[in-house]
């Protein structure tokens, strides 16, 4: 089980294949297993070194503390990638994942040779900020929904539509997150939940010089494609894919449409 110490925190790490570098950065309290289902078989069978992290806050990486800033999740990233890739990689992130990339490509431009944001967006607007504040309010009030009734919140909210009338597919999806419900007592998940877009980034996002790619599923209520078609527009030169049939899961919804989306765009540089 591979460990980096990227300064402040010990960041946990799993790579696979031995090509160049791809760095994939998992959304709110995700794990770096997420993109194991699906992305890193691609990316590997493609010819890749696939790394996946765990962002601090989720085991086994260190805790999260309360004030956890994207400042803080950007320099862990750039310590990951700085001792166990050695120079730029190409990134993906998803979500906050992409928050983290965006702002790494301002600030670190020389660690990254490509990026992919998806679900992403560059500045807040009414929805986003009610939904941010909502779940930091269950949280600080530590009120823990029954599973049953989170797992279909959580399928309504990141599921697209398409997926909520297959029912063995939904039915999977409900059984997952029913099975690994949200802990509002945990103070690592809090904490990345207060991690939030605050002000808007887009003029920031004007100085990336990075080639990008910007991914946006086209059922997605928490980044809607409009958000990410508004992200692609502010970074000069950046490429933007909507994926039909899907929601802010899209990299797991649809992963054929994701990972051709992301070779190609690799396959570019």
């Amino acid at each position: 089980m591979p460990f980096v110490n990227a300064g402040a925190v010990t960041l946990h790490y799993e790579e696979a294949g031995r090509g160049e570098p791809v760095v994939l950065l998992p959304g709110t309290g995700a794990g770096g297993r997420t993109w194991r289902l699906h992305q890193v078989p691609a990316l590997v069978a493609a010819g890749f070194r696939a790394i996946t992290v765990d962002n601090r806050g989720v085991a086994p990486s260190d805790p999260a503390k309360p004030g956890l800033t994207i400042a803080d999740l950007v320099a862990d990233t750039a310590g990951l990638i700085e001792q166990v890739a050695g120079g730029p990689v190409r990134l993906v992130g998803s979500s906050m994942g992409a928050q983290i990339v965006q702002e790494l490509l301002v600030v670190r431009p020389d660690l990254a040779r490509q990026a992919v944001l998806m679900a992403s967006r560059g500045c807040p607007d009414v929805f986003s900020r009610a939904l941010a504040a909502a779940d930091q309010s269950l949280a600080d009030g530590q009120v823990r929904l029954p599973p049953a009734y989170d797992a279909a919140v959580r399928a309504v909210q990141n599921l697209s539509p398409s997926t909520l009338r297959d029912e063995r597919a939904v039915q999977d999806w409900l059984d997952i997150f029913e099975l690994s419900p949200q802990d509002p007592s945990d103070p690592s998940f809090r904490a990345q939940i207060g991690v939030d877009m605050i002000t808007g980034r887009l003029s920031a996002y004007g100085r990336i010089t990075t080639p990008t790619l910007v991914i946006s599923f086209a059922d997605d209520v928490i980044a809607p494609a409009t958000r990410g078609r508004e992200l692609a527009a502010a970074i000069p030169g950046a490429r933007y894919t909507e994926i039909p049939d899907a929601g802010h899961y899209g990299y797991l919804e649809r992963p054929e449409a994701v990972n051709a989306a992301l070779l190609a765009f690799f396959a570019e540089a």
